[in-house]
């Protein structure tokens, strides 16, 4: 049993870490930081046996904690995560790993130095959605593959009073936030791109951290389109995969938050990430024999509860870390190069930019 401390107990700790942690048979939810009352309230209600702390330092200090997960602002990634590593405790650190390339080769360097699992909570390759789309990509279902296209599109025409991700600060914004999703993803899908153009706004009356972003990344013979937006009001295609042979386009989401938000645990849920039918994409493609095939394709079933399992089998010694750090710190290293296009307003080179992909 691997005793975890959580530190950060609001949207982030509440429903995408602490009902996996308590899923998982080998680890305990042991000290969570919870200040609001609100918080302490709910971590008394779902998890009995965890405790209430004040203060990171209380699970730093803290000789029983094997784990300490970050799911805080992403101002203070990098200075809580350096300080779990130097008290000698694994890390799972949320996405975005940090807010500079920088702060993460840092990290990399003391965890490896003090021989420390070290990782980044890039759940959403465990998304549904994108577990289809990839399923479809290997199996090159459209032709070969041309452009490629995913999104995170939503309606909030309004500023969220005190939400530190509204707010100018270092690793704010949504090309952070849920950029750094489709980032993450691309690169595992195709490696290390040769350029990156990035178009980043602020688009709502009284935003001041970026709320609209297009990011292209540029392949030899594939082009990369990655956007979102807060501006939304009707649903646009979640993914869209255009080929020599056809297409597919993918709507809705991965089930899995809603699931979460609403109390559900995944170890007590026989049908956890399954999406309903309405959600499946369609596939589209030409056959020189029959002509025109469009079908629905049944997703792929989401699996959260999979990046945990992975920690322990990677600290029991009995599998290979699936995110591995420096993925994570390329995922940054591709953030601050689209600020620079911005800024630029060019197109920028990723040679030798990245150490984790090679490409493909």
């Amino acid at each position: 049993m691997y005793k975890v401390g959580l530190i950060g107990f609001s949207i982030g700790g509440q429903v995408f870490h602490a009902p996996f942690i308590a899923g998982h048979p080998e680890l305990q939810l042991y000290k969570v930081t919870a200040r609001k009352k609100e918080h302490q309230e709910l971590l008394r209600a779902r998890y009995p046996q965890a405790i209430a702390v004040g203060s990171a330092i209380d699970i730093f200090d803290d000789p029983e904690i094997d784990i300490v997960v970050i799911a805080t602002s992403n101002d203070v990634h990098y200075d809580f995560a350096k300080a779990a590593l130097l008290a000698g405790k694994h890390v799972v650190v949320e996405k975005p790993f940090t807010n500079t390339t920088e702060q993460a080769d840092e990290l990399i360097s003391i965890a490896a130095q003090k021989n420390l699992l070290l990782t980044v909570h890039h759940n959403a390759r465990f998304h549904s959605d994108y577990k289809t789309v990839r399923k479809l990509v290997e199996e090159h279902a459209v032709g070969r593959l041309t452009n490629y296209e995913a999104r995170y599109d939503r309606f909030r025409n309004y500023l969220r009073e005190g939400a530190w991700r509204e707010q100018n600060l270092p690793g704010s914004g949504i090309h952070y936030d849920l950029g750094a999703h489709l980032i993450d993803q691309a690169l595992q899908l195709f490696g290390a791109p040769t350029s990156v153009f990035a178009d980043l706004r602020v688009q709502r009356d009284g935003a001041e951290a970026v709320d609209d972003f297009e990011i292209i990344l540029s392949y030899p013979a594939l082009k990369v389109s990655l956007k979102g937006q807060m501006l939304a009001k009707l649903p646009t295609p979640r993914y869209a995969l255009y080929g020599t042979a056809g297409c597919f386009i993918k709507p809705g989401t991965d089930p899995q938050e809603e699931m979460l938000r609403s109390g559900s645990l995944p170890h007590l849920h026989a049908d956890w990430g399954v999406e309903q039918e309405s959600t499946y994409g369609t596939l589209a493609v030409e056959d020189p024999v029959k002509g025109d095939n469009i079908r629905k394709i049944r997703s792929e079933r989401g699996s959260g509860q999979d990046f945990y399992a992975n920690v322990v089998d990677v600290l029991q010694g009995k599998g290979v870390l699936i995110v591995r750090p420096e993925q994570a710190r390329d995922v940054i290293r591709i953030l601050a190069l689209c600020e620079q296009s911005w800024n630029e307003k060019s197109v920028i080179s990723l040679a030798g930019e990245l150490i984790a992909y090679d490409g493909i």
